[in-house]
């Protein structure tokens, strides 16, 4: 089933990472000048998103220009420095993961965080919201976990502990699915089966999907919407597909030195575009 994107409001600037084909309305997940690091340190400063039902944001950036911490401060985990999130219309409180939880945001850390000591099926049930997709519903996207069901997480290997971390988090019925590197330590190949899964799950159930990846291309072919994010700078932001076919441009962007016309809604923005 393919989703119909919402679309922003056209009289308005197009902020990092939003889209702009979609119906003016509430955007499922909304950010307004947020501000992000550890202690006192901004580490990503001033981002701006609006990202609508259905929709897959990659993030995409060298390693230490703030891509995780992004990830960890949206789910509640680190508190952020500055700046707003609101998730339906609704502002999302600082630093409370179980509010970001209820609130349906779910993350998929680059660490799995699986109970190694449980089975996979006591891994899903454990998780399972009342009303979220069934474990055999999650199963269906990964077929290979069907024959580990009694296989304890700490047994499998990367690729199969990383199908149960998404699966886990599907049956948690998000409304916002934060995947912070998917590919970690994983085979090529094993990503390429991977990835497709997110764009899958934003397309079947409506979902939001906030993806880290290093596989650039593998991550612009699932995504919508693309940013690249450079010592906590928004550098480049654009059209997954169009940021795909040019190669060049996306270099610029994680070396810091893009430089697009004038009044293009993707020149660099670190707050409002």
């Amino acid at each position: 089933m393919t989703t119909t994107l919402d679309s922003l409001d056209s009289g308005g600037p197009d902020p990092a990472g939003s889209d702009p084909g979609a119906a003016a309305g509430t955007a499922v997940l909304r950010t307004r000048g947020l501000i992000c690091g550890h202690g006192r340190v901004p580490v990503v400063r001033g981002l701006d998103l609006d990202l609508h039902r259905g929709s897959v944001l990659a993030v995409l950036g060298p390693n230490g220009a703030g891509k995780t911490t992004l990830m960890t401060t949206l789910a509640g985990l680190l508190p952020r420095l500055g700046g707003e999130v609101f998730v339906d219309g609704q502002p999302l409180a600082n630093a409370r993961p179980a509010a970001t939880s209820r609130a349906g945001m779910v993350l998929v850390s680059d660490d799995r965080a699986l109970f190694a000591g449980l089975s996979v099926r006591e891994n899903l049930t454990i998780a399972r919201r009342r009303g979220g997709p069934s474990v055999g519903d999650a199963l269906d996207l990964f077929p290979a976990l069907k024959r580990r069901l009694s296989v304890n997480a700490g047994a499998l290997s990367g690729g199969e502990q990383q199908m149960l971390a998404v699966a886990r988090a599907l049956v948690q019925n998000p409304r916002i699915l934060l995947v912070d590197e998917m590919s970690m330590g994983l085979a090529p190949v094993i990503v390429e089966e991977l990835l497709p899964v997110v764009r899958r799950i934003a397309d079947d159930t409506g979902a939001v999907v906030v993806l880290v990846e290093q596989h650039v291309h593998l991550a612009l072919e699932v995504a919508d919407r693309a940013i690249v994010l450079v010592h906590g700078d928004v550098t480049l932001r654009g059209d997954a597909a169009a940021l795909a076919r040019d190669p060049q441009q996306l270099e610029a962007a994680y070396l810091g030195s893009v430089e697009p016309a004038p009044g293009s809604p993707d020149s660099p923005a670190t707050g409002s575009a």
